[in-house]
């Protein structure tokens, strides 16, 4: 097992995505998964029911406790509710997270349409956690919310990435999937100048025919944590995404087909590291 990733993020009761699906998918690719939990949901395949948020120095407590004691190579967060949580995350990452990676998964609204993240903390995560972010990975409703902008297409995207770039990330990961068509395009983009190690300059597009299939639930989860476990064993950025987008492909092939909505992945799909 090699590379050490904290994950930040909220619980999903029913296992799909979350703070369940970010340990499978990194345990699955060989990497050490600790947590800070940000808040407790009650969902399902169908949606979320209730959320029951953790007090942010709490948040910041199992952030410090970990990094003080484990370490960690790479840093993830996701769901963060609050302007208040986001200061206290970006205010722990400021102090003692520096050298590691961070991976923001915008995590703004659950697939079934409950709102994750309040209005007001849009602000806060613009100005507080993106600029030190290393990778962000919206989908395109969390990227016209963050720019204000339709994104109806991949030029569109690809507009939305530079967008987003200039907000202060060293990297942007524009996934597609909401697009219609039987491609799906996702758009990475990325600044000049020193960043992570390997971190590539300008833009490169990934393309993969479409799955037909409802085992959707956390795909964005899973995505996310997959390549901070390859930030974390010191892949550089496009070998960590293309490694997780094809664990995360294999994942929802061989869905195991459970609940009555968007349905969990099969983040167990290969037991050995994924090449």
């Amino acid at each position: 097992m090699k590379g050490r990733v904290l994950i930040v993020a909220g619980s999903d009761s029913g296992g799909g995505a979350g703070i369940q699906a970010d340990l499978k998918a990194v345990t699955a690719l060989d990497a050490f998964g600790a947590t800070a939990i940000t808040a407790l949901t009650a969902q399902n395949t169908r949606g979320v029911d209730a959320v029951f948020p953790v007090p942010p120095d709490f948040i910041g407590r199992q952030m410090e406790v970990v990094l003080d004691d484990i370490g960690a190579d790479a840093i993830k967060t996701g769901m963060l509710h609050s302007a208040e949580v986001i200061d206290e995350v970006a205010r722990v990452y400021e102090r003692l997270g520096r050298g590691a990676p961070l991976v923001v998964d915008p995590v703004m609204v659950a697939k079934g349409g409950a709102r994750l993240l309040k209005s007001d903390a849009e602000g806060a995560l613009r100005a507080r956690l993106l600029p030190l972010a290393t990778l962000l990975t919206p989908n395109i409703p969390e990227a016209e919310a963050l720019t204000g902008v339709v994104i109806d297409s991949v030029d569109a995207m690809r507009s939305a990435a530079a967008r987003l770039l200039a907000m202060g990330p060293r990297a942007v990961l524009l996934k597609g999937g909401h697009l219609p068509g039987a491609t799906v395009v996702d758009v990475l983009r990325a600044a000049p100048g020193p960043g992570a190690s390997g971190l590539p300059e300008g833009e490169q597009l990934f393309e993969d025919a479409r799955i037909e299939t409802r085992a959707t639930h956390g795909t964005g989860c899973t995505l996310a944590s997959a390549i901070a476990a390859g930030l974390a064993q010191g892949l550089a950025l496009v070998p960590a995404i293309g490694r997780a987008r094809r664990y995360l492909r294999e994942a929802m092939r061989s869905a195991p087909g459970l609940g009555q909505g968007h349905g969990p992945l099969n983040h167990a799909h290969t037991a050995r590291p994924f090449p």
